[in-house]
C-alpha cells in the first residue's frame, strides 16, 4: 500500500494542476478581441467574453479561442473585403495616372488642331480676304479630316492629303488662269500632273510625311494611355477563390482568435498568400512590360522627328509657302498642263474681265504674323507632357509582379521585413520558415499557403494580355512611321477605376531560402511538429486520464 501511495499522490497532484491550469487558461479575457470585432460593425453578441474551446473553428487553429463560429464566418467575409480594398488602392492610383495623362494628351491634341486651324484662318483672311473666304471650306475640310483621324482613326492620311493638294491645285489653277473656262474633266486631267509638275514645290511631300508620322504617333500614344488605363481597371477587380479566402482569413484574423490582436502577419507569409491570390495578375507582367517599353519608344519619337506640335503649329506657313510656289511657277505650270491636257476654251470677253476682278490673287503673298500666335495647347507643351508621362511609364514597369509585395508593404496587411520573429505565421507568434514562391500561375504548384488551380487560366486576364499585345504591335508600327489600322478594343479592355506599383514605395527584392531551423528540421517537419505540439497543448484533461488509467492498472497488477 505504501508503494501505491506515492504514484497515486503524484497523479492526483498532476490532475489537480492540469485542471487548475485549464481553468486559468479558460479564464483569459477576450475583451480586446471583442472591442476590435465590434469596431468593425459586428454584433458584440457574436463574441465570447472569455476564451472558449475552439473545436467549432473550420479554418483558424483550434484550441482555446476568442472566436465563435459566427465570428469566423464574418471574419472570412471581412478578409475578402480587406484584400479587395488594398489591391484596389494599389491599382486605383496607377489607373488615375493613366486616365489623367490620357485626358491631358487628348485635350492637348484637340486644342492644338483648333489653334492651328484658327491661326491659318486668321492669316488667310488678312492676306486674301474674300477670295479665301470663298474657298475656306477646302481648308476647313482638311482640319475636319485631321480631327476625324485623331478621334475615330478611319482616315487614310496620305489619300486625304493628296486629295487636299489636288483640290487646292484645281482652285488655284482656275484663279491663275481666270480667262479660261475649265470643265470638271479638264481639271481631273490637271490633277494628274500634280506629281510630275510639283506646282507647290516640295511642300506637299514633306508635309505629308510629317503629318502622317506625327498624327499616327500622337494618336497611337494617346490610345496606348487609354488601353493602359482600361487594363488596370479590369484587372484591379479581384474575386478571391475559396482557397484564397481561407488563406486570407487565416492570415488576417485568425491571430485575433488567439488573442494576438497586435501581432501582424509575417511578411513572407503574406507574400506567399498574395502571390497565390494574385497569380493570374502576375501573368500580365511580361506583356505589360513589353507594352511599357513600346510606349517609351513612341514617346521618344514624339519628342523628336514625330513631334506633332512642331508639325501643326507652323502648318499655315507651310501651306502658304506652297501657294507662293504655285504663284511663282504658275506660267510654267499652266503651259505644261495646256500641252498635256490640250488648250482650254477662253471665256467670252465680258466674262473674262468680271472673272479676273472677282478672283484675282494679290500680286504677292504677304505673310501674316498675328500678335498672339498660339504656341502651346492645353496650357502646356508636348515636350512637358511627354517628359511627365515617360517618368510615370518607367515607374509602372513590373507593376504586376510587384503587386504582391506592394500589398504586403501595406502596414494593415503584414509586419515589416525586420520583424521576422514576432509575427503571425498562420499558427502562432513565431518566425515564418517557408520560402517565397515565384510570381504567376505556373509558380503556384508549390505554394505552401494557397491551393491554386494552375490548369485554369483567367479569361479576363487573357483578354487584357491580348489587348496589350495588340497595342504593343501598333506602337511598334507607329515608332517606325507606319500608319496604324485601329481596331476598337474597348469591349475587351474598357473599364473605370484607378493604382501604383513601386511609384511611391520601395519595392522589396524578391528572395528565397531553404527553410531549415537550427535543429536540422525542414520547414515542413517543423510546421508539423509545431502543429502537433499545439494540439497536445490544447488537451488539458489528457494527463489526469492517463493517471487514472495508471492507478487502475496498478490495482490490477496487485
Amino acid at each position: 500500500m505504501a508503494r501505491l501511495g506515492l504514484p497515486a499522490l503524484l497523479c492526483t497532484l498532476a490532475a489537480l494542476s492540469a485542471v487548475l491550469l485549464a481553468a486559468e487558461h479558460k479564464s483569459k479575457s477576450c475583451s480586446e478581441v471583442l472591442r476590435l470585432y465590434v469596431s468593425k460593425g459586428f454584433s458584440k453578441n457574436d463574441a465570447p467574453a472569455y476564451e472558449i474551446n475552439g473545436d467549432h473553428l473550420k479554418i483558424c487553429p483550434q484550441g482555446y479561442t476568442c472566436c465563435s463560429q459566427e465570428m469566423e464566418e464574418k471574419y472570412s467575409l471581412q478578409s475578402k473585403d480587406d484584400f479587395k480594398s488594398v489591391v484596389s488602392e494599389q491599382c486605383n492610383h496607377l489607373q488615375a495616372v493613366f486616365a489623367s495623362r490620357y485626358k491631358k494628351f487628348d485635350e492637348f491634341f484637340k486644342e492644338l488642331l483648333e489653334n492651328a486651324e484658327k491661326s491659318l484662318n486668321d492669316m488667310f483672311v488678312k492676306t486674301y480676304g474674300r477670295l479665301y473666304m470663298q474657298n475656306s471650306e477646302l481648308f476647313k475640310d482638311l482640319f475636319e479630316e485631321l480631327k476625324r483621324y485623331y478621334v475615330v482613326g478611319n482616315v487614310n492620311l496620305e489619300e486625304m492629303l493628296n486629295d487636299f493638294w489636288a483640290r487646292l491645285l484645281e482652285r488655284m489653277f482656275r484663279l491663275v488662269n481666270s480667262q479660261y473656262h475649265f470643265t470638271d474633266e479638264y481639271l481631273e486631267c490637271v490633277s494628274k500632273y500634280t506629281e510630275q509638275l510639283k506646282p507647290f514645290g516640295d511642300v506637299p511631300r514633306k508635309l505629308k510625311l510629317q503629318v502622317t508620322r506625327a498624327f499616327v504617333a500622337a494618336r497611337t500614344f494617346a490610345q496606348g494611355l487609354a488601353v493602359a488605363r482600361d487594363v488596370v481597371s479590369k484587372v484591379s477587380v479581384v474575386n478571391p477563390t475559396v482557397q484564397c479566402t481561407h488563406a486570407l482569413l487565416k492570415m488576417i484574423y485568425c491571430s485575433h482568435c488567439r488573442g494576438l490582436v497586435t501581432v501582424k502577419p509575417c511578411y513572407n507569409y503574406c507574400s506567399n498568400i498574395m502571390r497565390g491570390c494574385l497569380a493570374h495578375q502576375g501573368d500580365l507582367d511580361f506583356e505589360w512590360n513589353n507594352f511599357i517599353d513600346a510606349m517609351l519608344m513612341v514617346a521618344e519619337r514624339l519628342e523628336g522627328p514625330f513631334n506633332i506640335e512642331s508639325v501643326m503649329d507652323p502648318i499655315d506657313v507651310k501651306i502658304s509657302d506652297a501657294i507662293m510656289n504655285m504663284q511663282e511657277n504658275s506660267v510654267q505650270v499652266s503651259q505644261k498642263v495646256f500641252q498635256g491636257c490640250g488648250p482650254p476654251k477662253p471665256l467670252p470677253a465680258g466674262r473674262i474681265s468680271r472673272s479676273i476682278s472677282e478672283s484675282a490673287f494679290s500680286a504677292r503673298f504677304r505673310p501674316y504674323h498675328p500678335e498672339e500666335r498660339p504656341t502651346t495647347a492645353a496650357g502646356t507643351s508636348l515636350d512637358r507632357l511627354v517628359t511627365d508621362v515617360k517618368e510615370k511609364l518607367k515607374q509602372a514597369k513590373k507593376f504586376w509582379s510587384s503587386l504582391p509585395s506592394n500589398v504586403c508593404n501595406d502596414e494593415r496587411m503584414a509586419a515589416g521585413n525586420g520583424n521576422e520573429d514576432d509575427c503571425w505565421n498562420g499558427n502562432g507568434k513565431s518566425r515564418y520558415l517557408f520560402a517565397v514562391t515565384g510570381n504567376g500561375l505556373a509558380n503556384q504548384g508549390n505554394n505552401p499557403e494557397v491551393q491554386v488551380d494552375t490548369s485554369k487560366p483567367d479569361m479576363v486576364i487573357l483578354r487584357q494580355i491580348m489587348a496589350l499585345r495588340v497595342m504593343t504591335s501598333k506602337m511598334k508600327n507607329a515608332y517606325n512611321g507606319n500608319d496604324v489600322d485601329f481596331i476598337d478594343i474597348s469591349d475587351e479592355s474598357s473599364g473605370e477605376g484607378s493604382g501604383s506599383g513601386c511609384e511611391y514605395q520601395q519595392c522589396p527584392s524578391e528572395f528565397e531560402y531553404n527553410a531549415t531551423d537550427h535543429s536540422g528540421k525542414t520547414a515542413n517537419e517543423k510546421k508539423a511538429a509545431d502543429s502537433a505540439g499545439a494540439r497536445l497543448g490544447t488537451q488539458p484533461y489528457l494527463l489526469p486520464v492517463l493517471c487514472i488509467l495508471f492507478l487502475v492498472m496498478q490495482r490490477e497488477w496487485r
